[in-house]
């Protein structure tokens, strides 16, 4: 396998996997030139943090095709863990001042569950603006998902995040509106999931310079790029990460904290996800819960008959735009190693704009 995390620093799920191994620092002398060196920032809540890993790390693998990845682990700070996360996180991940002391090819920022309407407030916020300040001077390529991708546009361009009548959820058909390398061999339509209560709208990016690459007529705006600086930063609203029990965890979450008092509504099924048959479990279920809800009738959510033929369709156009990205990572970190060289001779990289 290509894919070779940093230091050794290796979650205990991954040392299971065949192939897997450990790498070398992204910053010694000893890492393989060729190698591609990736800052994941997993900022996940504790539930959905090892799960997030798995799904970024199988992702970049099959992008990756013969190409060695380096990937070092990173969160931001002062996002609410558990115990049990912060001992993770302490095992595993490396602290954000090491990082803006670095320099890396690429770097992947996920987005975690907001709790104040305006992003800013959020108690990570400082440490997030941090990283993107220095995601534009020491990287080829930033890819921020969900949230923080609405953190992004609001950092540099002031662009706010609009609530949703409703959840964004479920797996919904993008088109491509733009010709772009980042989705070159992909097919009509791009399924992806979405799992948000908020988005960034397409006038306001547009305006602001951003490029939109596809979007849905249910789910709106979903691919969409800037140059900033130096890097090409890559947004997605939504979540080609996820891997097919995904969004099952997440409706069951949803349903518990309705069970437990934690929302006043039942949640929608996910959009696009579940069969008939499934969904008519579901239902049945969801009728009981609403005539009697509590936290104990939880025990009997149909998991298991809701789970057999889930899969993940959009796994494949998730595939082929990471590989889309991890070349043009490859593409410019050749160019700055031919213009070192010999600054007269240097390579326009023309494919990403």
């Amino acid at each position: 396998m290509p894919l070779m995390i940093d230091g050794g620093r290796i979650p205990a799920r991954w040392a299971e996997k065949k192939g897997w191994r450990a790498g070398l620092s992204a910053g010694s002398s000893k890492a393989p030139g060729e190698c591609i060196s990736i800052a994941l920032i997993n900022n996940m809540p504790d539930a959905a943090l090892e799960d997030t890993e798995l799904q970024f790390f199988e992702l970049l693998n099959i992008a990756a095709e013969d190409r060695p990845v380096l990937v070092k682990l990173f969160s931001l700070p002062k996002i609410p863990r558990s115990d049990r996360g912060l001992e993770h996180l302490d095992g595993f991940y490396f602290g954000i001042e090491d990082l803006l002391n670095s320099r890396f090819d690429g770097v992947i920022m996920t987005g975690t569950e907001p709790h104040q309407s305006n992003l800013r407030e959020e108690p990570y916020w400082s440490a997030l603006a941090d990283v993107l300040d220095w995601a534009e001077e020491n990287t080829a390529s930033a890819v921020l998902s969900c949230l923080a991708a609405h953190a992004g546009v609001l950092h540099s361009d002031g662009i706010g995040r609009h609530p949703l009548d409703d959840k964004q959820f479920g797996i919904f058909d993008d088109r491509k509106v733009t010709d772009h390398a980042l989705t070159s061999g992909t097919s009509e339509p791009l399924r992806f999931p979405h799992s948000r209560w908020n988005e960034v709208q397409e006038d306001a990016l547009v305006s602001c310079g951003y490029t939109v690459l596809t979007k849905s007529a249910e789910a709106g705006v979903n691919l969409f790029v800037k140059k900033k600086k130096r890097t090409l930063f890559v947004h997605f609203q939504g979540h080609p990460e996820y891997g097919a029990g995904t969004l099952l965890k997440e409706y069951r979450r949803d349903v518990k904290r309705f069970l437990r008092r934690e929302r006043p509504t039942y949640p929608k099924m996910p959009h696009g996800y579940f069969d008939a048959a499934a969904k008519r479990v579901l239902d049945e279920f969801q009728q009981t819960a609403l005539s009697h809800p509590s936290e104990e009738l939880f025990a009997a959510f149909p998991v298991v008959a809701t789970s057999d033929g889930l899969e993940s369709p959009w796994h494949s156009a998730a595939s082929q735009v990471y590989r889309n990205w991890l070349q043009y990572v490859v593409s410019r970190k050749t160019s700055t190693a031919v213009y070192a060289a010999s600054a007269s001779s240097r390579i326009s990289v023309t494919w990403l704009r």
